[in-house]
């Protein structure tokens, strides 16, 4: 009986040390993973990778773009600068050429007043811009008459035309950019006003006194299309402040066609403060200029300057009515006298 009880017991203690190491119940078995799933991990790497080479792509292209910008910046500040300095230059080279030409000028007005220190006869006298043609002054410019007790001659500034049609012309009006109202009252076109370089009236005393010897007047226009017409007349003369700057005029010529100034000849001056025409409306008020108005005008020369655009719409302009009719401005004038005797 011991004997089967040990052997029952040997058996039993094979058997759990068997069930033990080798449980028969079922487990369930390890999960594989799948392809996709392996290459998962790999996938994300590349793609990390990529999207950082793309963000270091914008990177360097946001670099290049800026200093693209920079430098068209850079190329277009330089190309200003140049051509501030271009302008700059030629602005100083203009100066330089205009104090030359003002340096010649005053040299020859240096010149002339030393000659004319001591003036014993009239022959000797500078009187008009034919004078200095004659004592070889042959450029156009300003040129500064001494004063001459011989002629009683106060010093006066003149611009001398030395080229037209011979030259020794005194310019004794000018309109050419508007910029000088000729609405002035009676003293002021006595005494004169202006810019002898511009546009500008000599003046009734001054011109009065240049015409006492027999004297020539030519007239010069321009239209806004450019085309040049001058007038001329064989006799001019203004008479003194007690005649009222009365006009007197030769015969005509030129290519104006048609006359409009000899309508106003023998007629007092007249200015928006003294009515001398022969009508009964006020023509220097209406015409807003200084003339010799008769009743009222065949031309107004010292009317409204008007611009292009607004020069054929009004009555009160600078006017030929010989050539563009009554209500068209001219764009330029000049008005010069010489003596009749002159010869270049």
């Amino acid at each position: 009986m011991p004997k089967k009880t040990l052997s029952a017991m040997a058996w039993l203690c094979i058997f759990i040390v068997a069930f033990v190491g080798h449980p028969v119940w079922p487990q369930k078995p390890p999960k594989r993973k799948t392809p996709a799933e392996l290459t998962v991990p790999a996938c994300c790497e590349e793609a990390k990778e990529l999207k950082a080479q793309i963000a270091n792509l914008s990177s360097l292209l946001s670099e290049l773009s800026q200093k693209q910008e920079r430098d068209w910046v850079s190329v277009v500040m330089q190309v200003m600068e140049l051509e501030s300095s271009s302008k700059r230059m030629e602005s100083r080279l203009t100066a330089a050429e205009s104090k030359f030409s003002e340096m010649n000028n005053q040299i020859d007005i240096m010149q002339l007043q030393a000659a004319q220190t001591v003036t014993q006869t009239s022959a000797d006298a500078i009187y008009d811009c034919s004078s200095l043609y004659q004592k070889s002054y042959r450029i156009s410019g300003v040129y500064k008459l001494p004063p001459d007790d011989f002629l009683g001659s106060p010093e006066l500034e003149v611009f001398c035309d030395m080229e037209t049609s011979g030259g020794g012309w005194t310019i004794i009006q000018r309109r050419k950019s508007g910029l000088v109202s000729f609405y002035r009252d009676w003293k002021q076109y006595k005494q004169g006003f202006g810019s002898i370089r511009g546009d500008f009236w000599l003046g009734n005393e001054h011109i009065h006194r240049l015409s006492r010897r027999p004297t020539r007047l030519r007239v010069e226009m321009e239209d806004w299309e450019g085309t040049k017409r001058h007038a001329e007349y064989s006799r001019f003369a203004l008479g003194n402040e007690l005649n009222s700057y009365r006009l007197f005029l030769g015969n005509y010529s030129g290519s104006v066609g048609n006359d409009a100034l000899s309508y106003h000849n023998n007629t007092a001056f007249s200015t928006k403060d003294k009515d001398n025409d022969n009508c009964l409306d006020k023509c220097a008020q209406l015409r807003k200029g200084g003339y010799w108005y008769n009743c009222c005008t065949d031309s107004n020369l010292n009317g409204v300057y008007y611009l292009l655009g607004e020069h054929n719409k009004h009555l009160d302009g600078i006017t030929w009515y010989g050539w563009h009719g009554s209500s068209y401005s001219l764009k330029r004038v000049e008005m010069k006298i010489r003596p009749e005797d002159f010869r270049p």
